[in-house]
Order: structure tokens, then sequence, then C-alpha cells
């Protein structure tokens, strides 16, 4: 980012280039310190690689941010794509911000709300800040953006983070429960999958009762400042190493038509929802609240049911995303995030059957973003690749 760009709001500097900019990324030999788009080399619970494109569009509006041993847990990890509409600032300040306000959530609601509801407030607070930069910006920046998130969140057994040191500076992050949402489609297409123990997908219904939650502000992650057992310390960060009996939880949650999807013993599994005006249960909420839908977009204008930003419509846009929650097992070889660019030429399955064998997370990327563009998609193509370590050797 350019240090010298203005900025008009939210101290968030945006450049005069009409392209969205991602943070720069950087890569560490193990410990990131929380660094946004930093790659750890000797990462030993997964590999993340991304690829991007404008493809056949005059600009760039995509984002997407990342964060290896999130909330400075060895093993957690943050990482989303986001996907910009009528301009750059709405995804660039998600890239930039998003993983902040995750961070904020879960310091402010503290133990006993589910993660799940911790993301749809996340999703609440950064649709908030987006508004406000709208109107302080005398709605100049109008944008908005789709996005899709995932959170690798370590975990006792019951579903805690007991492992954790008990300070100030550092908290039990929340037990797991989950409910079915009144604004969001309750039906998962793997249901029938008798390996997928313990997952549950629930939607977002808790957005009016956090609305009384003030607060836009964000904190950066913070680390015990005493040498405690069990951690690695270096540069004044302490990073909790789990006990090896800890599960690994997947928790995602999306606005709008961005894409993730897991592979499961070579299975596709799709983890989100595509909230699109096509969608019957998406477009009787839009009619009821006032609104309509034309040739498949709100209002005759955009073509998604949900995003980030798009303050002029938010009445029938919401922000409130699907969420779904998945404990990994040892057959769980990778995670595709990805903009539609790549999911319009694309099915989940074809996506995971190119890149089965790849075992280079950023090859795997760049394999799915060069399959888009040579499919002629018409959109920006981000695609954000997880390959998880230690899966079972193929063909054994």
């Amino acid at each position: 980012m350019n240090p010298d760009s203005t900025s008009p709001t939210h101290n968030m500097p945006f450049t005069d280039s009409p392209n969205a900019r991602s943070k720069s990324i950087t890569t560490a030999e193990l410990d990131t310190f929380g660094v946004l788009n930093r790659h750890a080399a000797k990462n030993p619970a997964y590999q993340v690689g991304i690829s991007e494109d404008k493809g056949v569009r005059r600009t760039m509006e995509d984002a997407h941010s990342f964060v290896v041993d999130f909330g400075s847990v060895r093993g957690q990890g943050f990482f989303a794509v986001f996907d910009g509409h009528a301009g750059k600032h709405a995804a660039e300040w998600c890239g930039s911000n998003f993983h902040e306000s995750l961070l904020s959530c879960m310091k402010r609601l503290g133990p006993t709300v589910p993660i799940p509801d911790i993301l749809n407030q996340t999703f609440h607070d950064v649709d908030e800040s987006l508004s406000r930069m709208c109107e302080e910006s005398n709605g100049k920046i109008h944008s908005g953006c789709t996005a899709v998130t995932a959170f690798l969140r370590i975990e006792d057994a019951d579903g805690h983070q007991s492992f954790l040191p008990p300070s100030p500076d550092t908290d039990d992050l929340g037990s797991i429960s989950s409910t079915d949402s009144n604004g969001s489609p309750s039906a998962s297409n793997d249901e029938d999958s008798p390996k997928k123990k313990r997952r549950s997908l629930t939607g977002s219904r808790i957005r009016n009762a956090f609305k009384s939650l003030s607060g836009s502000g964000t904190l950066k992650a913070t680390r015990s400042k005493s040498p405690i057992n069990g951690k690695s310390s270096a540069e004044g960060a302490n990073i909790v190493v789990p006990p090896t009996t800890a599960r690994r939880v997947l928790y995602s949650a999306n606005a709008g038509d961005a894409r993730g999807v897991l592979c499961r013993a070579g299975k596709a599994v799709r983890l989100t929802y595509d909230h699109k005006g096509s969608d019957k249960q998406e477009a009787k909420r839009i009619t009821d609240a006032g609104g309509f839908v034309m040739s498949g977009r709100v209002n005759g204008v955009l073509a998604v049911t949900r995003s980030l930003g798009d303050s002029s419509m938010k009445e029938f846009v919401v922000g409130a995303p699907y969420t779904t929650e998945t404990e990994l097992c040892d057959e769980d070889e990778f995670l595709i995030l990805a903009c539609d660019g790549l999911w319009d030429v694309t099915t989940d399955q074809a996506a995971v059957d190119l890149i089965h064998d790849v075992e280079d997370a950023q090859l795997a990327s760049q394999t799915l973003l060069k399959d888009a563009l040579s499919n002629h998609t018409s959109d920006n193509v981000t695609v954000l690749v997880v390959r998880f370590k230690n899966v079972p050797q193929r063909g054994v």
C-alpha cells in the first residue's frame, strides 16, 4: 500500500488506482507474529497458496487475506477472499481489516459465545464500518463485496481452548454450538455422508440481537509478555502450542456467491451457500422487505442478495452470513476459497479433481486460476488454496 496515498476514513489508505490492493505477501521460517499475508515456510499444520488475475475486466476489484497461527495459536488460521463490485474500496478494506474485526469480536464477546455467532457479529461489524465509510465519504465510497471466510480453530474435545494460559491477554475464545437460521437456507448438499461427524450447519440469526453492541474499533492480536510453558517465543511474541490431542474445526462464513469447497477423500464438500437473486428463498426475503428481483438482480441492479457494503441497498442486500462448522479429519486434504470468477466456469468437483494430486498449495491455486482463464471466465479471479499437512498417502 502506498503510504503517501490519501485516507478518507477509518485510517484506511486507498490508492488512486482503480485496482484493489491486498497486503503484500511475505514469508517467515515459522513464526509470523500474526502479520497479515505472511507465509510460514515451516508451518506444520497447512500450506497456503493464492493466485489472482483481473481477467478480461478493466480493473481488479478482488482482495484476499490470510493469517498463519491466527490468534497466536500454533496451527490456527484465517483465510478469506473478497469479491468487490461498484468499485474496489469495500473489498480492499476487508482484505486489510476483516481479520482484525474477527479478533476484536472474539475478545469482546468472550468464551460463552459460539464461533458461528462470533463470525456473524464480525460480518455485521464490518458491514456497519463500510456503511460509515460511505456516509463519511459523502457517497464517494459506495462499493460492496461478497465474502468467503474460513477460520481454522484448534479446540479441546469439548469445544473450548483450555490449553490457553489464564492471563488478561489470552482468553478461552468460546465453546461450540450451532442452530438453524431464520435467514439462511439450512440444507446441506452432503448430509448423506456418514463421515461428516459432528458437522453442523448454521446461519445467521443473531444479527438483531447484537445490534445493541457498539464499537467499531479493532484490536490487534494480544500476546502474553511473560514466558509460559508450552510456548515458543521470539521477538517478544509468544505462540501457544496446543496439545497433540486437540482437534481442528473449520468454521466458514460467506455472504454472496464467493464459495468455499473442502476436499474430503477426493470428494468436493461445499461449505458455503450462493446468495443469488435466482434463489427462491432469497428472492422471497427481498420481496417481503419491499424490494423486487428482476432478471436475477435485486431491484434490477445487483446479482447477489447478500454482501458487505452496498449501503444504499442494505434494506434488501443484507450482510448476514451463512456459516458452517466442520471438524477436520485425516481424510480432509485441502480447502478452496474463490470468487465466482472461478465457480462460473467450473464445478466444485471439477475444481477438486484438477488439483487433487497437486501437493504444492501455490501451484494448486495457479492451476485453478489458469483453468478459469482458459475457460473464458468473464470476471476477476482470485483463488486461495489451503493444503492441510499429514494427509494419508494416495494409493496406499
